[in-house]
Order: structure tokens, then sequence, then C-alpha cells
């Protein structure tokens, strides 16, 4: 329970910097202003930790931003350890996360639905 609580801490303590840094200290113009940390998972053993990224934009910013990303990635830990106090500062592992503009979609489409329903229950009603 206790090591559990500190995985907690530990990740959002990352999640907090990862963002900001993203937000301010990255100069590459790939990593636009769209792109946001939405989680990150650490290891237990704090080797790794993995930042899922959010990113909107087409399939080729994107994959952009990815890239500035993995060029970024040293430099991004080494600000990371100067901002987190752990012994080890863990390897960053970005990946890409759609789950904002998949959630996007089935609100619109749910919309859509519920849009076409009503108008045809308002079309039931005429010809009663």
């Amino acid at each position: 329970m206790k090591n559990n609580n500190r995985m907690t801490r530990i990740n959002d303590e990352i999640l907090k910097e990862l963002s900001q840094i993203l937000r301010s200290e990255i100069k590459d113009p790939r990593v636009g202003v769209m792109t946001s940390v939405l989680r990150v998972d650490t290891t237990p053993d704090l080797k790794y930790c993995k930042a899922y990224i959010s990113v909107l934009g087409n399939d080729d910013e994107k994959a952009s931003v990815m890239k500035g990303l993995k060029n970024a990635t040293g430099f991004i830990r080494r600000l990371l350890a100067q901002r987190v106090n752990l012994r080890n500062t863990p390897e960053l592992i970005f990946k890409l996360d759609d789950s904002v503009e998949y959630s996007i979609r089935m609100s619109k489409l749910i919309d859509e639905i519920s849009k076409n329903n009503s108008s045809s229950s308002g079309d039931d009603e005429d010809n009663e």
C-alpha cells in the first residue's frame, strides 16, 4: 500500500514537471502547442517511464511531434533530473495516445445519432 502511494506521487510529480518542460523548455517547433501529457506510468524500479502524449492534428503532425520528442528525450530527461528528486531519473519512453481524439469522434457520433432520432421522432408525431 505504501509503495503504491509512493508510485502515485512519483507519477504525479513526473507528469507535472514533464508537462511544464514540454510547454516552456522545448524549443523544437515540431513539439507544438497542441501537445499534452495525458499520463505517465513509471516502473516500480524507476528505470523506465512511459509518457502518454496527446497531439491534436493530422497524422503527419503527430509523427512530426513524436520524432521531435524522440530527438529531445535526453534533454528532457536531464531537465527532469534537475526538477524531480530521485536517485535515478527514469528513461523516458514517449507513446502516442489517441484516446482524446477517439472520445471527440464518439461524442460527435452520439450527437449526430441523437439529432437524427429527435428529428425522426418529430416526423412521427406529425404523421399522427
